[in-house]
């Protein structure tokens, strides 16, 4: 996948996570749910929280 290829998909990824978590009436929840869904569709391991977050620049505990 090319780099412009990918950028397309990260932004069509961020709209429908958007989407997807919009009814959850606290923000935090929002941009946490966002987060969750660009860890598990990012390459590499999905057995637990650490990698995620270490994929993303985040603390492991927000993603649970």
């Amino acid at each position: 996948m090319s780099p412009d290829e990918f950028e397309v998909v990260r932004e069509r990824l961020g709209l429908f996570a958007a989407e997807v978590f919009a009814p959850l009436g606290r923000s935090d929840q929002r941009v946490w749910g966002q987060r969750y869904v660009r860890g598990l569709l990012l390459d590499g391991r999905r057995e637990s929280m650490q990698p995620m977050a270490e994929r993303l620049g985040v603390d492991h505990q927000g993603l649970q």
